[in-house]
């Protein structure tokens, strides 16, 4: 599979750094290839391979080793008779009870550096967290971005041209698994059989919610409508009128479900002017937009708010920080913030004559030297007063 270099190279600086490094991600968006590829970079500098201890939570071979008393006793068992540092790779975490405390105990009793993945954005939260606060480095893992998409068609001998590339994109998202089915109705199926596993494995399971339609039909709604203002007591109310039983309360409550589960990632609104985040009508995208278009309702093609959900992906993937702009009464899709860089983006499907004082005019009421950017399908460069135009396609694999 593809080598993910963007996220290596985040990661190598921290090897054999007194830090845990934990990679956190929706399930199969490639956490278990990422953390093979890790141990393939130790390899390469001549780590023994008996050195290098590694576990799959979700493989039944692991089955009795799911306490923190078990994990610890199978690690130290590992470790015995290894000579020098040890290098310790876990896959799926959450699947052991109380696992920090094994993994501060390790870190504690062993000479180690120890790489763990999770399919849980609360995995570092709770009172157990505080077994291994300032002990970590998070990274995101996100599914396979455009220009990752590219290079595994490219290896696969399925690449055409970026134009079907990307119309492949939008419809089918970026999950690595899907680039290895022969056809479309594998890849619905496999996206179908997905979906189901985070619903209950890592929503109804998890949170023992047994009545499944209003957490379903909130999901549903929430990818009909990427990038639009939320309102929990809008959707209640909604539910409520198709005879669906649910309250505002509910709703808060599914939406941080699927927050955890990394179906939804949030964007935070904030006042330019005011300078301070604003505490209501955050907006919320699809983590992959294949996985968004098998659980929607509604047939409606809006490439607007597809074109706007892509490029919030990709700079999510690029580690960006992301929110949203509000200035006045007008609105600047994204802020991005990385370290000391700070850009400002606008996104549209075609920039018409109608839209083009929208779309750079509400960046050029920004009077600051931060670089500025309207991507959109158009081919024809349209930049303008020190803002940048770029085609999308050109913007993702070309960054």
């Amino acid at each position: 599979m593809v080598l993910r270099k963007s996220y290596l190279d985040k990661i190598i600086p921290f090897i054999d750094q007194d830090l845990i490094k934990v990679l956190v991600g929706i399930r199969r968006c490639g956490k278990t290839v990422l953390l093979g590829q890790i141990k393939d970079v130790l390899l390469q500098r001549n780590i023994p391979a008996q050195n290098i201890i590694q576990a799959n939570f979700e493989s039944m071979r692991f089955r009795n080793t799911r306490t923190a008393e078990t994990l610890y006793d199978y690690i130290a068992e590992k470790a015995e008779g290894c000579t020098g540092k040890i290098y310790i790779l876990l896959d799926e975490i959450q699947e052991v009870e109380r696992w920090q405390i094994a993994i501060n105990s390790l870190r504690v009793d062993f000479d180690c550096d120890i790489y763990l993945t999770g399919s849980n954005s609360k995995l570092l939260s709770g009172e157990l967290a505080t077994y291994l606060s300032g002990r970590y480095i998070q990274i995101q893992v996100f599914p396979f971005s455009l220009a990752e998409a590219k290079q595994q068609c490219i290896e696969n001998g399925t690449y055409t041209s970026d134009e079907k590339l990307f119309a492949d994109y939008l419809k089918y998202g970026g999950f690595p698994q899907r680039f290895f089915l022969p056809d479309d109705h594998s890849i619905t199926t496999y996206l179908d059989d997905l979906y189901e596993a985070i619903i209950v494995r890592d929503i109804m399971l998890r949170h023992n919610i047994r009545e499944q339609t209003a957490l379903r039909n909130v999901l549903a709604f929430l990818l009909d409508n990427i990038g639009n203002p939320f309102s929990a007591r809008n959707i209640s109310g909604r539910m409520v009128s198709e005879g669906i039983k649910t309250t505002t309360a509910t709703v808060l409550n599914y939406v941080d479900y699927f927050k955890e589960a990394f179906i939804l990632l949030n964007a935070s609104r904030y006042d330019i002017k005011g300078k301070a985040l604003l505490s209501s009508t955050e907006k919320y995208y699809a983590v992959d937009l294949g996985l968004r278009n098998v659980i929607k309702k509604s047939e409606k093609l809006d490439s607007n708010k597809l074109y706007e959900n892509i490029v919030y992906l990709e700079m999510r993937s690029r580690g960006y920080e992301v929110q949203v702009g509000k200035l006045d009464d007008t609105e600047i899709d994204f802020i991005c913030y990385r370290g000391d860089e700070k850009l400002y983006i606008q996104v549209a499907y075609l920039i018409t004559p109608a839209d083009e004082e929208r779309e750079f005019g509400n960046l050029e009421r920004l009077h600051d030297n931060y670089p500025k950017y309207v991507i959109s399908g158009d081919l024809m460069n349209l930049s303008r007063n020190g803002i940048i135009h770029r085609n999308i396609i050109d913007f993702l694999l070309n960054p």
